[in-house]
C-alpha cells in the first residue's frame, strides 16, 4: 500500500482568535448587557429563563449594535418585545503579546423586562468600563456612570459606599450596585453597573421576574510577561575559588589564599640554610 502522508485535520489546527491564540497574548471580554432572568407566567407553573447578552465579544473583536429583542412562549402574545435600546452601545476586547483589554460604552439606554412594556426597569445617560492588563504590570479596572439614573420611574441617587435599593409599590423592587471592580495580580474585571431584580408586574401573563442583570462589563488577563534578568543580578557565571579560606587580615595587606604556603616555603629554606652555614663553621673548626 502506498504510503499516504499524515495530514492535521483541519479541525484541530489553530485558528485566528481562538482559545490558543488568546492564552499567548493573554484574554479580554466586553459585553454591553447580560441578564440571567427567571421570569414567572400567571396561566402556567412554570419559569421562563430569559438569559440574553447585548454586544458580548472576546478579542479580538468588536461589537456597535444598539437595541437587543428577546421573545419568549407565553409572554406578550409570544411576540419579540425590546430588552434594550440605545443610542450607543459599544463593545471592544483586544489582545497584542503586551496587552489585553475590554472596553465597553452604552449612552441614553433603557432597559426593559417581560411585563413592563411601558415603564423601563432602568434608564441612564452614559456607563462606561474598561479592563486592561499589561504584561508585567498590576492590571487595572474602572468604571463610570455618569448623568441621571432613574429606576422604575423613580430618579435616583447612586453610592458608591454600598447598593441602593428602589422600591415601588405594586411593581417591584430593584438593587443596585454602583462601579463593581475587582482585580488580582494577572487578571481584571468591572461592570458599571449590576442589578438584582424582583418585580410582580402582574401584566402580559407574566406574575413575576426575578434575577440580575450587568450593564457594561468588562474583563482581561494579563500575557505572559517575557523572562528577564532580576535587577541588579551580576551575568557572570557563580564560580566559586578553590582552597582554603583567606586569613583575616589578608587582604588588607595584598594576601592571598596561597601567601600562608609560600611563607613555610621560604621557612624551610631559611632553616636548611641556616643549617648547613653552622655544619661548615664547625667543619673548619
Amino acid at each position: 500500500m502506498p504510503h499516504r502522508p499524515d495530514h492535521t485535520p483541519s479541525s484541530c489546527q489553530p485558528k485566528a482568535g481562538s482559545a490558543q491564540a488568546t492564552t499567548d497574548h493573554g484574554r479580554a471580554s466586553a459585553v454591553v448587557l447580560r441578564t440571567a432572568l427567571d421570569v414567572s407566567l400567571l396561566d402556567k407553573s412554570v419559569n421562563l429563563p430569559l438569559a440574553v447578552s447585548l454586544d458580548e465579544v472576546r478579542a479580538p473583536r468588536s461589537a456597535h449594535k444598539t437595541a437587543l429583542t428577546a421573545q419568549l412562549d407565553g409572554v406578550s402574545g409570544g411576540r419579540p418585545f425590546s430588552v434594550l435600546r440605545a443610542d450607543v452601545a459599544t463593545a471592544e476586547a483586544t489582545v497584542s503579546a503586551r496587552k489585553a483589554e475590554g472596553r465597553t460604552s452604552l449612552a441614553h439606554a433603557k432597559l426593559h423586562v417581560p411585563g413592563l412594556p411601558l415603564l423601563s426597569l432602568i434608564e441612564v445617560e452614559q456607563v462606561t468600563s474598561r479592563a486592561t492588563c499589561e504584561a508585567g504590570r498590576k492590571p487595572v479596572a474602572t468604571s463610570n456612570l455618569l448623568g441621571a439614573v432613574t429606576v422604575l420611574g423613580k430618579k435616583v441617587t447612586l453610592s458608591t459606599g454600598g447598593p441602593t435599593e428602589v422600591e415601588v409599590p405594586g411593581v417591584g423592587e430593584v438593587r443596585l450596585d454602583l462601579s463593581r471592580t475587582r482585580t488580582t495580580t494577572r487578571t481584571a474585571a468591572a461592570s458599571a453597573l449590576e442589578l438584582k431584580v424582583s418585580v410582580d408586574p402582574l401584566k402580559l401573563n407574566v406574575a413575576e421576574v426575578e434575577g440580575t442583570l450587568t450593564l457594561a462589563g468588562a474583563t482581561c488577563e494579563s500575557p505572559a510577561a517575557p523572562a528577564e534578568a532580576a535587577p541588579g543580578a551580576d551575568p557572570v557565571s557563580e564560580v566559586k575559588p578553590q582552597g582554603a579560606p583567606a586569613e583575616a587580615g589578608l587582604a588588607e595587606t595584598g594576601g592571598s589564599p596561597v601567601t600562608p604556603y609560600i611563607a613555610g616555603g621560604a621557612l624551610a629554606l631559611l632553616a636548611a640554610g641556616g643549617g648547613g652555614v653552622y655544619l661548615s663553621r664547625r667543619g673548619r673548626g
